[in-house]
């Protein structure tokens, strides 16, 4: 299997990188960003771009690619619902569209989080928008896209959040993550088992387009 990252800088994409590199029915890894991620690996490739909403100089290489697995997001906190939007919704569906054209039988996996609102008329603003881009890109030409749900996410292997307040709140409760896992597992997962989920449903499908903790972690 080929794939595609988008966001392997961020905590769950450099777990999903992680669990791609150390998968051995993977052959080939391209991450599109706009920095590198430092990681050194015999099947990685990397491209560094800088538009999010225009691929047309990139796309021969973005041809060939059996799964994308789309981790790049940001947090809402202190944002205007419009420019939230342009950094979830368009920038998704910029990359999505471009893909679908150029791979119609790739698998597509999103992140999104716990408490997406489908129905795009609930009063939390990321959860509507978010729920737009999970309805919007499962209307996509993909052979199969599934939006993944979690909620909260310990990061292992050294992730790392790029947020510095977030990753202050890991470095404190860090000890009690394992617990939580055991006590918690529909609220708790890891950015292991997201990795470990994602491949998985890119390789052998699943019941449901949208996966919610339980499934993620039940993978």
């Amino acid at each position: 299997m080929k794939v595609i990252i988008f966001g392997a800088t961020g905590m769950v994409g450099q777990g999903v990188l992680r669990e791609c590199l150390i998968d051995g029915g993977i052959a080939r890894v391209l991450v599109v960003g706009r920095s590198p991620t430092g990681v050194r690996n015999a099947k990685l490739t990397e491209i560094v771009h800088q538009n999010f909403l225009d691929y047309a100089d990139i796309a021969p290489q973005l041809e060939g690619f059996d799964a994308c697995f789309f981790c790049l997001g940001v947090s809402s906190i202190g944002m205007s619902e419009e420019r939230y939007r342009h950094l979830t919704y368009d920038i998704t569906l910029a990359a999505a569209t471009t893909l679908a054209r150029l791979n119609p039988q790739m698998t597509f996996a999103y992140v999104t989080g716990a408490g997406t609102d489908s129905t795009e008329h609930g009063a939390r603003m990321w959860a509507r928008i978010k729920g737009k881009t999970e309805n919007d890109l499962l209307k996509l030409p993909f052979k199969a896209a599934y939006m993944f749900r979690p909620a909260a996410i310990q990061p292992l292997h050294g992730a790392r959040s790029k947020t510095a307040w977030v990753q202050a709140v890991y470095t404190v409760t860090g000890p009690l993550w394992s617990v939580l896992r055991r006590l918690a597992p529909s609220y708790v997962t890891s950015t292991e088992q997201v990795g470990r989920a994602m491949i998985r449903v890119a390789r052998e499908g699943y019941p449901r387009n949208v996966l919610e903790m339980v499934d993620i972690n039940g993978l």
